[in-house]
């Protein structure tokens, strides 16, 4: 196991009420409750930061994904002409 620090921190009564409530119903310890509300804290905020990155990431190849699409677009519907005129021609 890690070896554990001890911290002070400052909270105000009902904040401290609260989570005592919580860590009694859960039938746990205020340290554990602090460590297990950090460690839900910490992950989400990992969460939050990974979805931003992937929406930056998005928005920034969205221009070149639309200007992808058109060239391919447009390069499919000159070589469908090729076909219709040379299907013409065997008419």
């Amino acid at each position: 196991m890690a070896r554990q620090r001890k911290i002070l921190i400052s909270l105000p009564d009902s904040l401290l009420d609260e989570a005592d409530n919580m860590a009694y119903s859960q039938n746990i310890n205020r340290s554990e409750f602090i460590r297990e509300a950090m460690r839900l804290y910490i992950r989400e905020r990992k969460k939050t930061e990974i979805v931003q990155k992937l929406k930056k990431g998005y928005e920034e190849m969205a221009e070149f994904n639309l200007e992808y699409s058109d060239f391919c677009l447009e390069t499919d519907n000159r070589q469908l002409q090729l076909y219709e005129d040379k299907l013409a021609e065997c008419e």
